[in-house]
């Protein structure tokens, strides 16, 4: 794990604020449970991904995670901002789906957008396997009120970017200590799994992480 994330509760966040995350995190799922998780993905959009300090490898990713959730059948919500602005999904992402579809958003926070919390509500899951752009604005912002809403949330750490690396750095921070669980795609993946290594799901996601 990155050594900015094993440091993320120290020495810029006070006692009370470290006490406060672990309490929501013992009212939650402390692993990623299958039938009960879904995939959201932000805003990973034409307009946006150039500026992004690793855009092309956060995509990259969150392919891995889209395709790895299709294995699993579960619900995975992408959401797109001001897409007249902002851009289409980029084609990778996009062609990571058998069918895609997306909802559309102007507020920061997925939460803040009517549609998204029905679609979510709707999935029936109670656990969020995070990713997206930008991590110090709208997934952020999202993971914020998504831990708010009762959700637990595990934020993919290498599917998400921003423009400025180090905004990355102080938005993850400031998720972890909000009781957001970071992980990565790998791990998510193979902990979905259900400690099964001979299953036929085993083998195929063994072969989307090569």
């Amino acid at each position: 794990m990155r050594p900015d994330i094993v440091n993320a509760c120290s020495v810029n966040y006070d006692i009370l604020s470290v006490g406060f995350s672990l309490v929501w995190m013992m009212e939650r799922d402390m692993r990623i449970i299958t039938n009960k998780t879904v995939l959201v993905v932000i805003d990973f959009q034409e307009r946006l991904v150039p500026a992004m300090h690793a855009g092309a490898s956060a995509i990259g990713e969150a392919v891995k995670l889209i395709k790895g959730f299709e294995v699993f059948q579960r619900p995975v919500l992408v959401t797109q901002q001001y897409t007249k602005g902002l851009g289409e999904s980029v084609p990778e992402i996009k062609s990571a789906f058998v069918s895609f579809s997306h909802i559309e958003k102007s507020a920061f926070s997925a939460m803040g957008e009517p549609d998204f919390v029905k679609n979510l509500k709707e999935t029936g899951g109670k656990t969020v396997v995070l990713c997206g752009i930008e991590a110090h604005v709208c997934v952020l912002q999202t993971a914020l009120d998504l831990i708010e809403a009762g959700y637990g949330v595990f934020l993919a750490t290498n599917a998400i970017s921003s423009r400025k690396e180090n905004d990355e750095k102080q938005a993850i921070k400031r998720m972890i200590c909000s009781g957001v669980m970071p992980t990565t795609v790998e791990s998510a993946l193979f902990e979905m799994l259900d400690n099964d290594s001979k299953s036929e799901k085993f083998k195929a996601i063994s072969r989307l992480i090569k």
